[in-house]
């Protein structure tokens, strides 16, 4: 396992590479044609033969000289629609940016591909790699497991590790999981406020939709310090809020978006009725009329106790024990606020979802993902590959 860290280490160099091409092309959503074509160039060029699943979705597998088990690693590839403000040399141009990290990834995982390859006849059963798109936008995942990658040969176990900056928290840390729910439920809404237009001097003659937008944005708030138990984890956020073109004129309407983060299906569905009850009541009192809407969502991602033991005792026989931390350290109660459309594939089969830290924010990486100026240190690259790789070949060998 040691050696296997050393041989990751030797990769170090070409994992970079593959980063900043990655990360210079930066590409959104399903459309990731500069992408998907680097990555499965460097496949077959390791001796895969990487298929095609879906729209910029790549599968390709190792092992399946000996019979056993099958484990499935798991990288995405998209970029957030961010101008970066970065001073990196190969940052990004484009108007997307890598601002979380899936540049690293799939980085680790084309190091994790190689290392597989070259131990290829020590693999007890199958590895499939997942090369994901559109995590940000949480139709990847689900559009993969549609296509069938859970299937031929049948997935039993997944894993993904995520990198994390802007913490002040020294990089290079594998953070482990405890069993449960490990980030939190996601669903996106949209809210349309119809009203009546005017001019800003005759406020008489219209019906001002902002007026009725305002008090919806803050009666969604009650529902959080009102109507749930203080312990609940729940948040409502607003991020978009749009509404006029001018200053003296009175809008027809006003529109509104936002998501919801939970840990339970409950609450998941108490929020989504009472938003609806709330954003109709108070738009009926400023004589509007409303509508909300709720587009892409996922679940929460689920680890099995026994995963997760498996997982933490394979990772400190890669690193030490102190390289390991508990999420529940650094986490309240080990859990992710965030989503991970990864879920959708812990809702079918047992998966271990990691954090790798890459980027201390005592040491100059300030910035928090998702934002124009994140960065994140290269150092750990070769780290999260050896994770991937040998998380892969210790559980395919223990379930032999």
């Amino acid at each position: 396992m040691a050696n296997l860290v050393d041989e990751a280490r030797d990769l170090q160099e070409e994992i970079v590479a593959h980063r900043r091409y990655i990360h210079q092309h930066a590409e959104l959503s399903m459309d990731l044609p500069m992408t998907t074509a680097y990555v499965t160039e460097q496949l077959k060029k390791m001796g895969y033969e990487p298929q095609s699943i879906c729209q910029s979705g790549i599968v390709a597998t190792a092992g399946r000289k000996r019979p056993g088990k099958v484990i499935l690693l798991r990288a995405d590839m998209d970029a957030l629609p961010i101008t970066e403000d970065t001073e990196e040399p190969f940052k990004s141009t484009n108007g997307a940016m890598h601002a979380c990290g899936h540049d690293l990834h799939t980085a680790m995982l084309l190091g994790a591909a190689k290392l597989l390859k070259e131990h290829e006849q020590e693999i007890e059963g199958t590895v499939k790699l997942m090369f994901q798109p559109a995590e940000e936008t949480l139709l990847g995942a689900k559009t993969m497991v549609e296509a069938g990658v859970l299937e031929n040969p049948t997935v039993d176990m997944t894993m993904m590790i995520h990198v994390a900056t802007g913490m002040p928290i020294p990089a290079g840390l594998i953070l482990t999981p405890g069993s449960g729910s490990f980030s939190a439920t996601s669903d996106w809404f949209g809210i349309k406020i119809q009203g009546k237009g005017g001019h800003g001097a005759m406020p008489e003659m219209a019906v001002d939709p902002l007026i009725a937008a305002s008090n919806i944005h803050l009666g969604l708030q009650s529902i959080l310090s009102r109507e749930m138990a203080a312990a609940d984890s729940v948040v409502v956020t607003i991020g978009k809020y749009a509404g006029g073109q001018t200053a003296n004129i009175i809008p027809d309407c006003a529109e509104m978006e936002g998501t919801i983060r939970t840990f339970d299906n409950a609450h998941r569905d108490f929020v989504k009725k009472r938003m609806n009850e709330i954003v109709e009541g108070i738009a009926t009192a400023y004589r509007c009329t409303a509508e909300v809407t709720f587009g892409n969502g996922c679940p929460s991602v689920l680890v099995p106790k026994e995963g997760s033991v498996d997982f933490a005792q394979i990772m400190e026989g890669l690193f030490g024990a102190s390289s390991l931390v508990s999420m529940e350290d650094i986490m309240p109660g080990g859990k992710l606020m965030g989503s991970e459309d990864f879920a959708f594939i812990t809702e079918k089969v047992p998966g271990i979802m990691s954090v790798l830290t890459a980027g201390d924010a005592r040491e100059g990486y300030v910035y928090p993902q998702h934002h124009p100026k994140a960065i994140f240190t290269e150092d750990v690259l070769y780290r999260g590959a050896a994770a991937y790789a040998g998380f892969a070949l210790e559980w395919l060998q223990k379930q032999s």
